[in-house]
């Protein structure tokens, strides 16, 4: 479990700096920019967390295309993410009108769909996905995963990345005025940012139904041997959701408003039942393409710790 730990104490640090370098950042940035004391807390963050990590990838001989799932030929990764893309889309559709159907979710009052606005949401909405899938790819279901599985084996790897990017998204935004900024500020930012763990049964239906995402991702990765499919198929996600939370609210009046989390109004025990039946086809779609040896890059251990063999990237 060292590289688990490893990769956490990364998360740690990244959240350390909020709390301690966040206010002297801020107090030397504020009188040119005046940036919002939370921008400066997010990206500090951000920073740190991207320092220790690529320290920590070198230090881990992680550095490398296969450790970080990108061992494939340049063609073929981008046919897998496109496909992964088109999939994950696919895949959030029949569940978007299943919740406009039974009246869980509806239009925001004064939204007009339009071709402008269309067009807009649609490029807002494939940005962010392609963006948050990069980063969060690379670092969980590529580098943590590769180290996780050499240490530990595949379903460890799966299992445990899932749990992280499931907790992640539970990392909340806080704003604290500039005439309330103080010493003590980041000390207050990292413990808003992490209120939502206060009380982990308001939370368990939406943790659940993201980590049954991470687990498929997990899935996809160990199977293929790089991030490619993974890459696309949570930026489609992402895509649609954007799409959807733009453009729609959660209606709490509905009879089966449950099943929607209280965490956003999306994911919920329906996501969390609609991933393990997809995902069971989309592990059966993979599992086809990587036996015929298309878009695997190398010898990875499936769902069952099997080896399978090298087949070169195609």
């Amino acid at each position: 479990m060292r590289a688990f730990a490893i990769f956490m104490g990364l998360i740690g640090l990244g959240l350390l700096g909020i709390a301690v370098l966040a206010y002297p950042a801020w107090s030397l940035l504020t009188a040119q920019f005046d940036f919002p004391f939370h921008r400066v807390a997010s990206r500090i963050a951000m920073l740190t967390l991207a320092v220790a990590f690529l320290l920590a990838i070198r230090r881990m001989h992680l550095d490398n295309k296969t450790s970080l799932g990108y061992d494939l030929r340049r063609p073929a990764f981008l046919r897998e993410l496109t496909l992964g893309l088109a999939l994950g889309v696919a895949m959030m559709l029949p569940l978007i009108g299943l919740m406009l159907a039974l009246d869980m979710r509806e239009l925001r009052p004064g939204v007009t769909l339009d071709l402008g606005t269309f067009i807009s949401l649609t490029v807002k909405g494939l940005t962010s996905g392609l963006v948050v899938a990069l980063i969060e790819e690379t670092f969980l279901r590529g580098a943590m995963h590769s180290a996780i599985a050499r240490e530990s084996g595949a379903r460890v790897a799966v299992l445990l990345t899932a749990v992280v990017y499931s907790a992640t998204h539970f990392i909340g935004k806080y704003r604290i005025p500039a005439d309330a900024v103080n010493a003590g500020s980041g000390l207050d930012m990292l413990a808003a940012v992490l209120d939502k763990f206060a009380e982990p049964m308001l939370i368990a239906d939406a943790f659940l139904a993201l980590a049954a995402v991470g687990v498929l991702l997990g899935l996809v990765r160990s199977l293929t041997g790089n991030i490619a499919a993974c890459i696309g198929l949570h930026a489609g996600w992402v895509w649609v959701i954007t799409f959807v939370r733009e453009t729609s609210t959660p209606n709490e009046a509905s009879p089966v408003a449950f099943l929607l989390s209280r965490f956003d109004g999306f994911v919920g025990w329906m996501v969390l039942a609609w991933t393990i039946v997809m995902g069971a086809v989309l592990y059966r779609f993979y599992s086809c393409r990587a036996a015929a040896g298309v878009g695997v890059t190398r010898p990875q251990l499936d769902a069952g710790s099997s080896t399978r063999g090298a087949r070169a990237a195609r």
